[in-house]
């Protein structure tokens, strides 16, 4: 692997960020993975830059925000399969990232979301429109990324895109009424979030280098691993507390988000089971006020379909952890078998 400005040898001063769940805190690779990603932050920044005032702050207030930069590391450890200190990995990576930070702001609005990663949402700062048209700012700076990588990078961006929104739409519309419910929320899974989890492996293989055979392969990891994510969040809404999730427990099922655990208890109470007929009694009651919310998400938390759906979880990460056997053995693929594991067994 070849040396990039800042490594163990060459470096004065320790990374600022870190490489979270990919590598064991004190090895090399973690050293490259938080260095590389220091470049990608600075590269976020000058990407979001505007000369106006409203336009610069809006576009900078969630990359400020924080958040566990999960999808530009999976490009840069991605990228340690050929040369991960190309430039053009640097750029993925920040392109990347400003297409998640994108559909943040977008979903954020639909969602009538009130807060992102601990700050206010941008629509409670400025409003709904300032909110979308900063999304589509940032996904017009991730388009001039991509566009100076060449035209794989922009024909993988707008199928990402295009996958993110029609994913959304799809999640919008619910499924059709001869369609399975359970089959169409896990596409919607797939498509608004392993799309662009798997774009993000194929961003850091392409640009550096990596043997293209190995695309496929974590293609399939980055969308089973997405899906597998999003479940667990899922069981995250109904077993955490407030203080380890960030939000109150039990926010999906007032605002009637059709998750798993819920379509599998109306699926048991749709073939008989009476006790999964009193939890759906209750979810579909006034969940307005938080003892009726409380008592909701207990019963349906306690009802054996919610381990079901924890089970499920496992079954999708242990299906990306599989797709990796075409990758060759090493710190790379080590790294992205804890992350599915991670995925999995969090708590936030």
């Amino acid at each position: 692997m070849m040396n990039d400005p800042m490594t163990p040898e060459t470096a004065g001063a320790p990374p600022r960020t870190q490489a979270g769940p990919f590598a064991a805190a004190d090895s090399a690779l973690a050293f490259d993975l938080a260095a590389r990603l220091d470049r990608v932050e600075e590269r976020l920044s000058a990407a979001a830059a505007q000369s106006e005032r409203l336009p610069h702050e809006a576009s900078h207030h969630l990359m400020q925000a924080g958040g566990k930069r999960v999808r530009p590391l999976l490009v840069l450890l991605a990228a340690q399969l050929g040369d991960g200190a190309r430039e053009e990995v640097i750029d993925a990576a920040a392109a990347v990232e400003l297409i998640h930070l994108a559909t943040l702001y977008h979903d954020d609005v639909m969602d009538d979301a009130p807060v992102r990663r601990g700050a206010p949402s941008a629509h409670e700062v400025w409003g709904n429109s300032v909110a979308i048209l900063t999304g589509d700012l940032l996904f017009a700076r991730a388009s001039l990324l991509s566009a100076g990588l060449g035209p794989a990078a922009v024909r993988l961006q707008s199928t990402t895109f295009e996958r993110l929104v029609l994913g959304q739409l799809a999640e919008f519309t619910g499924p059709a009424p001869d369609e399975d419910p359970i089959a169409h929320y896990l596409q919607v899974l797939a498509d608004k979030t392993g799309s662009l989890i798997a774009a993000s492996g194929e961003f850091g293989l392409r640009f550096s280098g990596a043997p293209e055979d190995l695309i496929e392969p974590l293609r399939d990891y980055g969308e089973k691993v997405g899906v597998a994510f999003q479940l667990a969040d899922d069981i995250i809404d109904l077993t955490s507390d407030a203080a380890t999730s960030g939000k109150r427990p039990g926010t999906d099922l007032r605002e009637r988000v059709p998750t798993l655990p819920v379509l599998y208890v109306r699926r048991a109470a749709a073939a008989g089971d009476t006790t999964a007929a009193e939890v759906v009694a209750r979810l579909d009651g006034d969940l307005t006020s938080d003892e009726a919310l409380e008592a909701a998400r207990v019963a349906l938390a306690a009802h054996p379909v919610t381990q079901e759906a924890r089970a499920e979880a496992r079954r999708w990460a242990d299906d990306a952890i599989a797709a990796l056997e075409a990758l060759p053995a090493g710190e790379v693929r080590e790294g992205l078998e804890a992350f599915a594991h991670q995925v999995v067994e969090r708590s936030s």
